[in-house]
């Protein structure tokens, strides 16, 4: 089940729509300009199913800002809206931003959080709590579906008959596994096929890494107990492998066969450093997880620690942010579903720093993961309390270590930043300009912000020139910044500490001039010019030339190069749109409303080319005849076809290379009469 935004009610600019009780606004950009439309929710919400499934909620730009799964679409969906419901920050956002909703219904409350987690994962919406790491977690694969096995590397475990070891936190841990096994174990590492002919043995052979089992030199048994040793290391199994490697070593001296002897005792000695770094958890030799979590405002560290037969191997934090008002609960619960989510494989026991919600479903979930069942515990004394202190204190002062280098780092940027352009003080927030056009045409600029230290992407702002006709830079600039700290005046908005405009003297004199004439000539304002990274500074005649590794010159290429990047994404965004919509507009019988339908109901200009007449016909307001004639501007016949039934259209190449559209009304004359052509005017159909 689907939900779609109602009929357009007026247009203006973003902000002036209206909202009822259920309601929220919604903007359909797909036809060169902005709609806003008022989208009463309430019969939609009526309508929900009593079943469980997965909600979608969009805002006015159709984005996914929040997944969420529940029991009962119905009941939990509905909740939101209600005025009853307890209020928090994070939801009355949510709430306001909301203008269109989707579910999906599934079979039970497990699929729904299977598809929760991919949709999550997918999609990641600013509202749900989202782990921002992209580690892929290493497997070591044991080619066991080969003769000759050898050890490589692997990203994702698959059903191909080899062993598959890991996943490895962190991936540190992997390469120096691999090292000791192929230090310790004479494994192959070639790619040849091995038949036992090759004439001789290569380099790793002499520096005794590998027996030549290319060569004949090692036969296949031997070569098999080599792999049992790897497979006994791998899975662990160290201490029977020690014992087993001292008995050899022992009956080899006693052979008086001193050189196999002290390689045996190398191989002893490392496999005895590796136990030593492994810290003993557990004498059970247990498999858990050991996940504890510290928070400090509104951000937060997880630290989980990962402990296989009683050993632990390995241990990672990962921060999370824009927490506040959210339970500790909740945030386990969202790092549960997507660190595992991953090709990661859940131990048989996870244990926790504080309960989560509906844990019995969670350990379900985990549980298909695995194979096995899962157990999540929160416990409360004893040994295992211990281990999960320990895992909360290390997360806290993870989290502390994180937070104090982060603002040590904002510090020496803005410091550095003062000192190098001379400002008053270390700046807290930049505002940077650029314009991007196409011979005048689409002409657009962007502002993007930094704030104490980071880009503030909710403060972005485009804008479409409306006042410069042709292609005029500078004219631009100052309308954008006649037009951003204009209303800054008059609304009373935030000022910045610095301006930054992309580009050399020129851009900067037009920069100072505005800031003359709205009485802002306070704020420091510098050019980045984009050729020889030089700062122009209003007040030196010469650029300056920062160091390349400067902190402070990185901190302005960044922001330089991200205004660059919005603006560009805007014009490029415009210049598409007036491309289709132009082409759109030259097929006969496509006006306005037919092509705001087709739009909106195929969701892109690419899909109306790609789609076939069928999906055409579909679509509101056109018809059959219709749905072909789009169809067939969009896929002229093959080169050579020229025979049309009556009435279709034909495309050819013009000399420029755009498509030109003619109307065959007879391919054939009857008898007694004269071929009859129309060809009107050549009709451009540049493709979007």
């Amino acid at each position: 089940m689907t939900g779609s935004a109602g009929a357009a009610a007026r247009r203006g600019r973003p902000g002036e729509g209206q909202r009822g009780p259920a309601g929220a606004r919604a903007v359909d950009r797909t036809a060169g300009r902005r709609i806003i439309e008022r989208v009463d929710l309430s019969e939609r919400l009526e309508r929900l199913p009593d079943r469980p499934g997965v909600y979608l909620y969009r805002d006015a730009k159709g984005q996914v800002i929040y997944v969420g799964k529940a029991a009962s679409l119905r009941s939990r969906v509905r909740s939101y809206f209600q005025a009853s419901r307890a209020r928090d920050a994070k939801t009355d956002a949510l709430v306001e931003q909301v203008a269109d909703l989707e579910v999906i219904v599934t079979a039970n409350e497990l699929e729904a959080m299977i598809l929760e987690s991919n949709l999550v994962k997918r999609h990641r919406p600013r509202y749900n709590i989202i782990l921002r790491d992209d580690k892929h977690y290493p497997f070591l694969k044991l080619t066991t579906n080969e003769t000759f096995p050898k050890l490589v590397v692997a990203r994702r475990v698959q059903k191909d008959g080899a062993s598959y070891y890991g996943p490895f936190y962190p991936a540190t841990a992997m390469r120096e596994t691999l090292r000791l096994v192929r230090e310790l174990f004479p494994l192959r590492t070639c790619s040849i096929t091995i038949d036992g002919k090759a004439e001789r043995p290569c380099l790793q052979y002499y520096i005794h890494r590998c027996k030549a089992p290319c060569t004949g030199w090692e036969t296949r048994e031997g070569y098999a107990g080599t792999v049992a040793e790897v497979e006994a290391f791998l899975d662990g199994r160290a201490d029977d492998l020690v014992q087993r490697l001292t008995a050899d070593m022992e009956q080899a001296a006693l052979e008086e066969k001193y050189e196999r002897a002290a390689v045996v005792r190398d191989r002893i000695q490392a496999l005895n450093t590796v136990r030593e770094r492994q810290k003993i958890i557990s004498t059970d030799q247990e498999d858990q997880d050991l996940v504890g979590l510290a928070r400090q405002g509104s951000e937060a560290c997880v630290q989980i620690f990962f402990v296989r037969r009683g050993r632990l191997l390995g241990r990672e934090s990962f921060f999370l942010d824009r927490l506040t008002g959210v339970p500790d609960g909740e945030i386990l619960s969202a790092f549960l579903r997507q660190f595992y989510a991953k090709n990661v494989e859940p131990p048989r026991e996870v244990l926790l720093s504080t309960d989560v919600p509906e844990a019995e479903l969670t350990g379900q979930w985990l549980a298909q993961r695995r194979g096995g069942r899962v157990d999540l515990a929160v416990p409360q004394r004893g040994r295992k309390r211990e281990l999960v202190a320990m895992a909360e204190e290390n997360a806290a002062l993870a989290l502390q270590t994180h937070l104090l280098a982060r603002s040590s780092r904002r510090q020496v940027v803005a410091e550095e930043l003062r000192r190098a352009l001379g400002l008053p003080e270390p700046p807290h927030r930049i505002e940077g300009f650029d314009i991007s056009n196409t011979q005048g045409s689409e002409a657009v600029g962007s502002m993007v912000v930094w704030e104490a230290g980071e880009m503030k992407k909710d403060d972005y702002k485009r804008f479409k020139i409306r006042t410069v006709p042709a292609a005029d830079d500078f004219a631009m600039m100052t309308e954008v910044l006649r037009r951003r700290y204009g209303k800054a005046l008059e609304d009373g908005g935030p000022l910045p500490d610095l301006i930054l405009v992309d580009g050399g003297r020129g851009q900067l004199n037009v920069g100072i001039r505005v800031l003359e004439e709205l009485g802002l000539d306070y704020l420091p304002i510098v050019g980045l010019a984009k050729k020889a990274e030089e700062v122009y500074h209003p007040g030196s005649l010469q650029p300056l030339t920062l160091d390349l590794a400067s902190p402070a010159l990185q901190t302005l290429q960044k922001i330089r190069d991200e205004a660059h990047r919005f603006a560009i994404t805007y014009h490029k965004k415009l210049r598409s749109k007036r491309t289709i919509q132009s082409v759109l507009d030259q097929i006969p019988g496509v006006g306005p409303a037919v092509r705001t339908s087709l739009l909106r109901e195929l969701g892109s200009a690419r899909r109306v080319r790609e789609a076939s007449v069928a999906e055409l016909a579909a679509v509101p307001k056109v018809t059959p005849k219709l749905a072909q004639r789009i169809h067939a501007f969009f896929h002229p016949p093959a080169p050579g076809d020229e025979t049309l039934a009556p009435g279709r259209a034909e495309a050819s190449s013009s000399g420029d290379g755009e498509a030109v559209a003619t109307e065959a009304v007879s391919a054939e004359p009857r008898s007694g009469e004269k071929a009859l052509s129309l060809h009107p005017p050549a009709i451009s159909a540049k493709h979007a």
